[in-house]
């Protein structure tokens, strides 16, 4: 990109820089890795909308997990587990018509309300709060909700998937997992875009494409998409437990491997079995998901697992090693 660059006193070619800002969130300095867009030949900075913004969001994330508060999509993903609008899940709690929407727009709730949604985020919880306190809903709409209630509490795949979920995949944000709990149905929906996408997917490549989409948005956002952990295995970084989830995806029909003889090699190919659902992805999820994809989309399996091994949080871990999202900051996909 060129822009006029009043320094130099003509129009250069610009370059995409890191440095470390302080922002003022809530009171607090908050400091965050910012993306600054730079003039190549003097570096005088240049006012760019979409880094800018995107270093925001990044100071908000941070703020929230230092004072452990759930993020916009969370909160999002409680309301919509009950099958609420925004107008209606605030009137059960008794809050402002517009307040649930300014919090799943990227405003920071208050503690009062964190505590409430966490509570919230449990079946059980929510049978008890509609029991327990008088809410400025019908009874239409609260013999709704119990309903839900009820399928959530019966059903043996949600059970059983909070199980696998608690025993081997990470709830709390903390930097292994880009701070932020494993989102499974995140994760299934870029494993959905990949496969659709690449036409042709085997495993090996699919899992470099995961980890290289996790932490570029994490590198420029300060929060992973999946809330994967990776590991350092011989061909590159693996998602943590990948087995198990494979086994969980093609279990819920969403994916599965298909394998097949080449040369007398076996080829583990990514089946898709359902559309990519695109509303699970912010529209920046999607620009880092197709930026990867552009990146990778006529490397092989070799050739990325290759590329992926000079990454510096492949080379300063050891196998079988978690390769923490602080190595992202050194990841740059035009290299």
């Amino acid at each position: 990109m060129r822009k006029y660059c009043e320094q130099c006193g003509k129009e250069t070619e610009t370059k995409v820089v890191s440095k470390r800002e302080s922002y003022n969130v809530c009171g607090e300095l908050i400091e965050v890795d910012a993306q600054v867009l730079v003039c190549s030949e003097c570096g005088e900075e240049f006012f760019c909308e979409e880094l800018d913004n995107a270093t925001l969001v990044s100071a908000y994330n941070e703020y929230r997990r230092k004072h452990k508060l759930l993020l916009p999509e969370e909160i999002r993903k409680i309301r919509e587990q009950y099958g609420l609008s925004q107008r209606s899940f605030a009137k059960l709690l008794n809050w402002g018509d517009k307040t649930i929407c300014r919090y799943e727009n990227g405003s920071i709730q208050d503690k009062a309300h964190n505590s409430i949604l966490l509570f919230l985020r449990e079946p059980e919880n929510m049978r008890t709060y509609l029991t327990e306190n008088e809410v400025a809903l019908d009874e239409k709409q609260i013999r709704r909700i119990l309903k839900t209630i009820e399928k959530l509490e019966e059903n043996k795949e949600f059970r059983a998937g909070h199980r696998i979920f608690n025993l081997f995949f990470s709830n709390v944000p903390c930097e292994e997992n880009g701070f932020k709990g494993f989102d499974y149905d995140k994760f299934c929906a870029m494993v959905l875009f990949f496969a659709h996408t690449s036409g042709e997917l085997l495993k090996t490549k699919l899992m470099k494409l995961l980890n290289y989409s996790d932490m570029l948005f994490y590198k420029e956002n300060g929060i992973s998409i999946s809330g994967m952990k990776y590991v350092h295995f011989p061909y590159g970084p693996v998602p943590d437990n990948f087995e198990i989830l494979l086994g969980k995806m093609q279990a819920d029909h969403i994916a599965h491997i298909e394998i097949t003889c080449d040369n007398g090699y076996e080829k583990h190919q990514i089946i898709p079995e359902r559309d990519i659902p695109l509303d699970e992805f912010s529209e920046e999820e999607l620009k880092v998901l197709q930026r990867v994809y552009d990146k990778f989309a006529h490397f092989g399996s070799v050739e990325i697992s290759e590329y992926s091994h000079k990454e510096k949080g492949y080379t300063s871990t050891k196998p079988g090693e978690i390769i923490s999202y602080a190595y992202a900051k050194e990841i740059e996909l035009d290299k």
